[in-house]
Order: structure tokens, then C-alpha cells, then sequence
């Protein structure tokens, strides 16, 4: 009854971070995107400038760059941390249900076998 609740438990448990990581990349995705936009408008109004406007539009973009840097460094560190978080919870299932773990890798295999059998 006991391993049953904690079963329950980190699987509620793996599916919010699993949705947690989902929004992130999602988030992540939608700042590339901003920031592409913006570097491409400030490259063409750079383009037709010369002189001190040119020089901040140049300052300007690579401080987005630089900003864009800090925030992929964070979403990467981020992963990683979710990811080691991840493999453990993931160990410590195998750990106290080995049978079960047994069970499902050879169901996937059977699963596999008969889809790849059919062709």
C-alpha cells in the first residue's frame, strides 16, 4: 500500500516537472524568437546610420546579445539541474521496483518487435 502512494507520488511528481521544463523551453523559445526580431530591426536601422546613432544601434544590439547569452547560460544550468533530478528519481524507481521496470522494458521490446515484424 505504502510503495503503491509513493509510486503515485513521484509520478505526479515527474509529470509537473516534466511540465515545468516544457514551459520553460517554451518561454525559452519565445525570447530567441523576440530577440532575433529585435537584432534584425536593429541591423537594418544600423545599416542606414553612420556615425554616433550607428555606434549606439552596435552597443545597443550586443548588449541584447550579451543578455540572450546570460539567459541561455540560466535555461541550460536549469536543465541540468532538472535533468540529474530527473535521472534520480527515475534510479530510485528502478531501485524499488525492479520487476516492474523488467515488466515494461519487455513490453515496449514485445510492442517494438510486433510493429517492426509487420513491415
Amino acid at each position: 500500500m505504502l510503495d503503491s502512494i509513493r509510486a503515485n507520488a513521484d509520478a505526479v511528481r515527474n509529470k509537473a516537472t516534466a511540465a515545468s521544463i516544457d514551459s520553460k523551453l517554451d518561454d525559452a523559445g519565445a525570447d530567441m524568437k523576440t530577440l532575433v526580431k529585435d537584432a534584425q530591426s536593429l541591423l537594418t536601422s544600423a545599416a542606414s546610420l553612420t556615425g554616433t546613432k550607428a555606434d549606439e544601434l552596435r552597443a545597443r544590439g550586443m548588449r541584447m546579445l550579451d543578455a540572450a547569452l546570460g539567459k541561455s547560460s540560466e535555461y541550460k544550468d536549469q536543465a541540468m539541474v532538472k535533468g540529474k533530478e530527473l535521472a534520480k528519481n527515475a534510479d530510485v524507481y528502478v531501485k524499488d521496483n525492479p520487476w516492474r521496470t523488467v515488466a515494461a522494458a519487455a513490453g515496449v521490446g514485445l510492442l517494438v518487435g510486433i510493429l517492426l515484424g509487420r513491415k
